[in-house]
């Protein structure tokens, strides 16, 4: 509710002047530097309830209310905006802080003009502040400013009336390296965010029209000359009543040196696959369907590209033993690979290689796939069966080998035997580990029956069982397996001699 005027009958048509269009506060000031006359908006916008609160002069409004610039600089004496407009300077948005000299933590942020009232000779009659209260729009770009500083993601803020950027964050300053003195100022021409971006025709229409910008990818320009690849997008924000446009950014270039160097990486793997000597596969995990297949496969398989690719190692027959596919399948399932596995290999025209087969894990293009690589072993593993048969043959009786011979032709001997399955001592019983010892001793069957008091049949029996679980059907390959496994037939001799001293 107004407050009456001190002369009603002249000031009343005056008064009608001020307020004509006006919804703000007003505070009227007469010549002599008396405050006569506020609105109650002008009041609520002070914090008091009455004229008098406001204080009887301009000089008692200076004591009662302490003024600052947004920069947080005092307002100086003779500077209030209520001493300017008594000086007869006349203003228009004056931003200042008020506060009350006695409520000192009460803040209103006030946009101030100034307008002079004549009388009919045109002579200065009142003057009158006109406030807006800016409290909310302020504190609300406060909050902007402070999320807008702390956002981790770089942003910069551009201004469509006169394509300027106007505001920074310090994501982005970190990001390009850029100044802010650099980019607050100026213009899209000297630093393009949308250079070669991926649709930049849609952007450039977009962005003249105030409009939201799509995500897309560009190469930001660096103040050192070169490029930063980000994805960039924009947002239509008003910014102290002027239409802006905020732009976020993602920094693209970790992801795009991790995808070269993937693609470097597939790049070298592919050259050195296709060139390697040894023949080499690719495939699926399950059933190892065959995805890729190198020179040196075709050569020692004899299959064209476009016969192998697509189809699976049972589809081609490719192993010929099952029941060591089996093993060997079993094998890369529960260990993830294995390293020179012992496994024919059956080729396009129906012949059959040993093969060392090695396979592992690796990933192609984000799927897990396996790489098979085989080595051809088959000469040397003919020369070594025809050596090892040749030792058999003259190894019915061995007593008369040295054991670092017998050593010798056991470790040979196991160099060439397959490495899926193997026999272990702990499958063996007491009577037949006694029985092996003493094979390795070169004793027959009559001469073990006597020195382990058992009958022809049983012995016979024992060594048949015996052979059955390791594997063979000589007597050289059981003394060869036994040596491999540190076995000479002394630890059975002696063990007799400490049986017959406890009896």
């Amino acid at each position: 509710m107004a407050r009456t005027l001190k002369r009603p009958s002249r000031d009343y048509r005056q008064l009608q002047q001020i307020i004509r269009g006006l919804t703000d506060g007003v505070i009227l000031i007469g010549t002599d530097q008396k405050i006569i006359w506020a609105n109650d908006a002008a009041l609520a916008m002070h914090g008091v309830r009455s004229i008098g609160d406001l204080g009887a002069t301009v000089s008692q409004y200076r004591r009662r209310f302490r003024l600052r610039y947004r920069n947080n600089q005092a307002v100086e004496r003779g500077r209030y905006p209520i001493e300017r407009v008594i000086s007869g300077d006349q203003f228009s948005d004056v931003i200042v802080e008020v506060r009350r000299a006695s409520v000192p933590d009460q803040c209103w942020v006030h946009s101030i003009r100034s307008l002079v009232i004549t009388d009919d000779d045109d002579v200065p009659d009142y003057l009158v502040l006109i406030i807006k209260d800016e409290t909310e729009r302020v504190r609300a770009e406060e909050r902007f400013e402070s999320a807008f500083n702390a956002n981790p993601a770089p942003a910069i803020i551009f201004r469509l009336a006169d394509r300027c950027y106007v505001r920074v964050n310090p994501g982005f300053l970190e990001m390009t390296g850029y100044a802010r003195k650099d980019l607050v100022g100026a213009g899209f021409k000297q630093v393009d965010v949308l250079a070669d971006a991926r649709d930049r025709d849609l952007a450039l229409e977009r962005l003249q029209e105030g409009q939201t910008i799509p995500q897309m990818e560009a190469r930001l320009p660096l103040p050192d000359g070169g490029y930063k690849h980000v994805i960039v997008a924009g947002e239509p924000i008003d910014i102290n009543e002027e239409a802006c446009i905020l732009f976020t950014f993602a920094d693209l270039d970790p992801r795009v040196k991790a995808e070269a160097a993937l693609r470097d990486s597939e790049e070298r793997f592919e050259k050195s696959f296709r060139l390697c000597p040894v023949p080499m596969a690719i495939g699926t995990l399950r059933g190892l369907t065959f995805l890729e297949v190198n020179e040196a496969f075709k050569a020692m398989t004899g299959y064209a590209e476009e016969e192998v690719v697509g189809r699976s190692a049972v589809d081609l027959q490719l192993w010929p033993d099952r029941a060591a596919q089996r093993q060997f399948e079993l094998a890369v399932q529960r260990e993830a690979g294995v390293r020179g596995g012992d496994l024919q290999v059956r080729v396009r025209d129906g012949s059959v290689f040993d093969c060392l087969v090695s396979i592992d894990t690796v990933t192609i293009g984000g799927e897990r796939c396996v790489l098979l690589v085989l080595q051809n072993i088959t000469e040397r593993k003919r020369s070594e069966e025809e050596l090892i048969a040749a030792i058999e043959a003259v190894m019915a009786d061995t007593s008369w080998f040295s054991h670092s011979v017998v050593e010798k032709l056991a470790a040979l001997r196991q160099n060439s035997q397959p490495g899926f399955v193997r026999t272990e001592l702990e499958s063996l019983t007491d009577r037949e580990r006694d029985v092996l010892g003493l094979i390795c001793q070169g004793q027959n069957n009559r001469e073990m029956g006597q020195i382990l008091k058992l009958s022809p049949n049983t012995i016979r029996n024992h060594v048949f069982a015996l052979y059955q679980k390791i594997g063979v059907n000589r007597r050289g390959a059981a003394i060869i397996w036994a040596r491999e496994r540190g076995i000479t037939g002394q630890e059975a001799l002696a063990g007799r001699r400490r049986k017959r001293g406890r009896s």
